[in-house]
């Protein structure tokens, strides 16, 4: 990089809040925000005002990231206005900051992209996923996502997408150039099962995990319907949180066996715990942008059983096992597979962290990123 280049003034904002684990999203910007403070980057991440998504009690006291700046902005934090409030006013706050380049993360925040770019600046969408198509949204919810991937389209100067699929489907919707720069990941240290069998009386190889958020498009309830069928003495973990689902919370709980446990969001050594010890990863979703969470649980040596969408398939490769999507009877089959052959399993786990690791790198994803910037 140039000194010019290195001069460069970056604003992120879409995220709820960095540093946080509240979603996929908000992994991505603190990786990336964090990684262009060290390489000398001015960087500035506008957050929401409010509560964690999966309730006050995760509120953290850590809210800075060494060498960026953390701005936070007026956020009505009611369903349904906290994304739109929080993106209009980081949106105006960029545009009258010094910034060069405003990175808006996500389609919703994606329109008020027209605000910076009154304002002359150079504007980049990341795409994580095609939001509108997702269960939980409501019309209107909906209507302002679809016309967030419109603005972005029409205004922003480039489109990163995270998948071959979602290229795709920008080129034939709209004939939109998006920029392929999947996320990253990095190897994790394995830890020993100690708080999970102090809290949940689990060990190693014990269970089969799930880690996300408990939305409706991860496909949660096909994997408590399947389980269920399946026989074996192993438990189901289902770790995560709500996101404006509560009710959908509700239903799965109501359709859980004594053999599934629900561990509510988790966080820290509880969560590398349950990656480094867990069986199998199960990640049973409809739809996708590029799942965090099974990057991590392969970057933990784990096998993995996906849906076979391309955004779970094309991260797997080879290396997991794959079963159709929405297909509670082949789900079935496939988790029966892993549980009666565990050397099957033991093959998948040898060759998952290093093939995951070597393919996703985050020094890739930031320096692909940082060329998008300082292009003109």
């Amino acid at each position: 990089m140039s000194k010019d280049e290195k001069n460069l003034k970056i604003a992120m904002l879409g995220h709820k809040r960095v540093p946080s684990r509240e979603g996929g999203v908000e992994i991505v910007v603190g990786e990336l925000a964090s990684r262009m403070a060290q390489l000398g980057y001015s960087v500035t991440c506008y957050n929401r005002k409010g509560h964690h998504i999966a309730g006050s009690k995760f509120d953290t006291t850590e809210n800075s990231i060494s060498g960026v700046t953390i701005k936070e902005v007026i956020t009505i934090d009611k369903k349904g206005l906290a994304a739109l409030t929080a993106s209009f006013f980081a949106a105006l706050s960029a545009s009258f900051s010094k910034c060069d380049v405003v990175h808006f993360h996500a389609e919703g925040p994606c329109s008020m992209l027209w605000l910076p770019k009154l304002f002359g600046k150079r504007c980049v969408a990341t795409i994580h996923g095609l939001d509108h198509q997702r269960a939980k949204w409501g019309k209107f919810a909906s209507f302002y996502i679809k016309f967030g991937e419109k603005c972005a389209v029409k205004l922003a100067d480039e489109i990163i997408v995270l998948s071959k699929n979602v290229q795709k489907y920008f080129m034939d919707v709209y004939g939109r150039k998006t920029v392929y720069i999947p996320n990253g990941i990095s190897k994790p240290q394995q830890v020993s099962a100690d708080l999970i069998n102090e809290e949940y009386k689990l060990h190693k190889d014990s269970y089969i995990l799930f880690l996300g958020r408990l939305v409706p498009e991860k496909g949660i309830t096909y994997l408590i319907e399947a389980f269920k069928k399946v026989h074996t003495n192993k438990k189901l973990v289902i770790a995560g949180g709500s996101s404006d689902t509560v009710e959908y919370e509700k239903q799965l709980q109501s359709m859980a066996d004594d053999r599934i446990i629900f561990t509510g969001f988790v966080q820290g050594k509880m969560l590398e715990e349950l990656y480094s010890n867990a069986y199998v990863y199960v990640l049973p979703s409809d739809l996708e942008g590029m799942p965090i969470s099974l990057l991590e649980a392969m970057s933990y040596g784990n096998c993995v059983v996906t849906s076979d969408i391309p955004e779970c398939t094309e991260v797997v490769g080879e290396y997991g096992i794959s079963f159709e999507k929405g297909n509670v009877d082949d789900l079935t089959e496939k988790l029966q597979y892993v549980c009666d052959n565990p050397e099957v399993v033991d093959e998948y786990k040898q060759k998952a962290s290093d093939y995951i690791c070597k393919k996703y790198n985050w020094d890739n994803v930031v320096r692909e990123t940082l060329q998008l910037y300082a292009d003109k």
